[in-house]
Formats: structure tokens, C-alpha cells, sequence
């Protein structure tokens, strides 16, 4: 499969991809409004990274004890459920006088539940797919996010200024509905992917299973720090420019959207594996500028050239369905998913609180430098890659 319309004609894709599509555009909403109510209220770096970004940090605690539902919960319900239930969450945040740990207490609930929602979507996506179809299908979603982010922090920051921060989130909870109610009516009824009871103990297992292997882990480390720390360079973009801040992150996401387009679409197979390393050395350098407090149109261009190098997750992706043939693909996928975003979370975290003691800039160049190591460390460490091994079966269409 290599073009949109074969992939938009497959059934379920789209609804699929309506759903993923709205969610990431009410989260990216709500979490630019909830830290910018946070940083107004505490004027804090700190605080107001972890609003932004504190549900990826939950994902660690879903990743290592919830995940074993992602393959056995029915898919459908599954993602309408989890819409809901962020719906209702962001609501409670908008309720004025909520006290500061009830908030975050919020977003750590959500950071669960969507740590088995992206193993659920995922892991359908792999199903709706065959494997020729998959990275371009992973593309194509996340050529969704990078364009639902420009609208949502773009929209967001539109938002702040004419309803106030507390409206956002009202908008965004709207939207959350919007998305439960695409689930609901566009996605076919199908049974879970693997049989027997979700546990903690099964998500151990199966944790265990997939880090066990070094190439695996390569892989999923590859997956999880490199853009992680990026993401906690621009956790720090609302106290670096508190009311440029929405047209930076919205810059970021029309770099992603460009590189995941280029890489999705048009990347020859045979350079896959030869561009994913040089990339993750392009989502870092450009943030090293920040060391030296750029004018605004300096931070937008490095943001927006950075933003490219995010393609590098989509080969690691195909690299790690092509290491794990016999594995439920909702608990591979998720599991990548979740230590992605908790990385994520980790590094916001870690960001503010280096940006406590220098600033905002300096803390951005801090993390691109480590980010950097990282990268050159795993390319370094790691087996040299040509492009994805063959897998004894396809990635898609397995029955539970």
C-alpha cells in the first residue's frame, strides 16, 4: 500500500483516524490552557511543565502495570470509553477554586487510562493494516497530530485570549465528547486480540518478554529518549515565551507533519534504516541555540527544523514490528507508546527544574546536549540497520 487513497479506503481507517485526530487535538487545548492557568497561578516553570505534560508521566505507572488490557479489551469500546472519561476529566479541571493537587491527581488518572488507550489504538491500527500499509497508515496519523497540534495550540492560545483559560478547557472537553461519539458510531464491534484476564502480572511478563532481547531494546530506547528530551525542551517554551508560546509549539508541529510526511511517503525503503539515526541528531541540534536566548523568529526556525528530525520514531516503529513477530502488537505498541510519553513526562520535569536554576534557555540547550550523547551513544552501540528484517508473518490482521 503506498498511497492515501488505498489507505483512506480501507475500512475503519478513517474513523480511526478521526478519533486519534480530535483526541490529540482536545489534549493539545487543554494542556496549553492548563499551564498557562498554572504558570498565571504559581509562576512557576516546574509546575506549569508538569501541567502541560504531567499525564506522560503516569504512563510509566500504566505501562508497567495496566497494559496487559490493551490486547484484551475490546478496541472499540476501549477508545470510546477512554474519550469519555477524558471528557469528564477535563471538565473537573475547569472547575473553578480546584485545588492545585487535585489537578494534577487528575492527570495522573488520565496518564493511566491513556497508557492503555494508545496500546488499544495501536494495536487496531495494526489489525485494520496490512504490513506494507503500516508505516504509511502510522504516518499518516502522525502527520494528524503534527497538523491537530498546529490547530490546537494555535486554536488554544486564540482560546486563552477570548474565553480565558477555563473556557479552553471547557472546548476541550467538548471535543474529547466529539471524538467518544466517532469511536462509538465508526469503528465495527470486534472482540479483543488476545484471550484471558488483564494483570499485573501478565503486563510483567510480557514487559519482560519484549525487553529481554538487546536488539528490541536498542529499539525501544531509541524510541523512548532522544525525543523525549526534546519534548522537555519544548515543555519550557510558555515560560520562555509566555505569549509567543502557542506559535512555537505550533511551528514544532508543522516541522513533525513535514518530516513524517517526507519519511511516511516518499523514503525508499532501503534508506530507512540509514536516515533513522541522522534524524534523532537533527531533532537535537538546533535547540542547542537556545543557550544564547534567541530572538523569535531564531527560536522559530530552530523549533521548526528540529521538529523534522521526530520522523526518526517512524523507522523505529517498522524496526520494532520487524523484532517482534510473534508479540500481541497492542502491548509492543503500547509499550513503546507509554515509555515514550513517560520519557516525555520525565524530561518536562526534568527541564523545569534545571530551568528553575538557569532560565529557560540554557535548560533547553542542556537537554538537546543530552539528547545528542544519547543519540550518538545508540548509533554507535546499536546494530547497523539497512532496513527492517523480514517478518515471518504480517504485522497486521492476527486473530486472538
Amino acid at each position: 500500500m503506498r498511497s492515501y487513497r488505498e489507505l483512506f479506503r480501507t475500512p475503519e481507517f478513517t474513523p480511526l483516524f478521526l478519533t486519534a485526530s480530535v483526541q490529540v487535538a482536545a489534549q493539545t487545548v487543554a494542556g496549553l490552557g492548563l499551564a498557562t492557568l498554572v504558570f498565571r497561578s504559581t509562576g512557576s516553570p516546574l509546575l506549569s511543565s508538569l501541567a502541560l505534560f504531567g499525564p506522560a508521566l503516569a504512563q510509566l505507572v500504566g505501562a508497567a502495570t495496566l497494559l496487559s488490557a490493551a490486547d484484551r479489551t475490546p478496541p472499540r469500546a476501549a477508545l470510546a470509553g477512554s474519550a469519555l472519561l477524558f471528557a469528564l476529566a477535563t471538565l473537573l479541571q475547569a472547575v473553578p477554586g480546584l485545588p492545585l493537587g487535585a489537578a494534577y491527581g487528575i492527570l495522573l488518572l488520565q496518564g493511566l487510562v491513556g497508557s492503555v488507550a494508545g496500546g488499544v489504538r495501536y494495536g487496531l491500527l495494526d489489525q485494520i493494516l496490512d504490513r506494507d500499509g503500516y508505516v504509511l497508515g502510522r504516518s499518516v496519523l502522525n502527520t494528524a497530530v503534527g497538523l491537530c497540534q498546529i490547530g490546537g495550540f494555535a486554536g488554544g492560545g486564540l482560546l486563552i485570549a477570548l474565553l480565558s483559560p477555563r473556557g479552553t478547557l471547557l472546548v476541550s472537553a467538548a471535543l474529547h465528547l466529539a471524538a467518544a461519539l466517532t469511536a462509538r458510531l465508526g469503528l465495527a464491534r470486534r472482540a479483543p486480540r488476545a484471550a484471558g484476564r488483564a494483570s499485573v502480572a501478565e503486563t510483567w511478563r510480557t514487559n519482560a518478554r519484549l525487553w529481554s532481547p538487546r536488539p528490541r531494546r536498542h529499539v525501544y530506547l531509541a524510541l523512548w529518549i532522544p525525543n523525549g528530551l526534546i519534548v522537555g525542551c519544548e515543555s519550557l517554551f510558555v515560560p520562555y515565551a509566555p505569549e509567543q508560546a502557542g506559535l512555537l509549539f505550533a511551528c514544532g508541529a508543522l516541522g513533525m507533519l513535514a518530516g513524517d510526511t517526507a519519511v511516511g511517503r516518499l523514503a525508499p525503503a532501503a534508506w530507512r534504516g540509514r536516515l533513522a539515526h541522522p534524524l534523532h541528531l537533527l531533532l537535537a541540534a538546533p535547540f542547542l541555540l537556545f543557550a544564547t536566548a534567541p530572538g523569535l523568529p531564531f527560536a522559530i526556525a530552530a523549533v521548526t527544523v528540529s521538529a523534522v528530525g521526530y520522523s526518526a520514531s517512524l523507522l523505529f516503529q517498522e524496526r520494532l514490528m520487524a523484532l517482534a513477530p510473534d508479540e500481541p502488537a497492542g502491548h509492543t505498541l503500547g509499550l513503546h507508546a507509554s515509555g515514550m510519553l513517560a520519557f516525555q513526562g520525565l524530561s518536562a520535569a526534568l527541564a523545569g527544574a534545571v530551568a528553575e536554576f538557569t532560565g529557560p534557555g540554557p535548560a533547553m540547550a542542556v537537554l538537546a546536549a543530552g539528547s545528542l550523547t544519547v543519540s550518538a551513544a545508540l548509533a554507535l552501540t546499536g546494530r547497523p540497520a539497512t532496513g527492517p528484517r523480514p517478518s515471518p508473518r504480517r504485522v497486521g490482521r492476527r486473530t486472538a
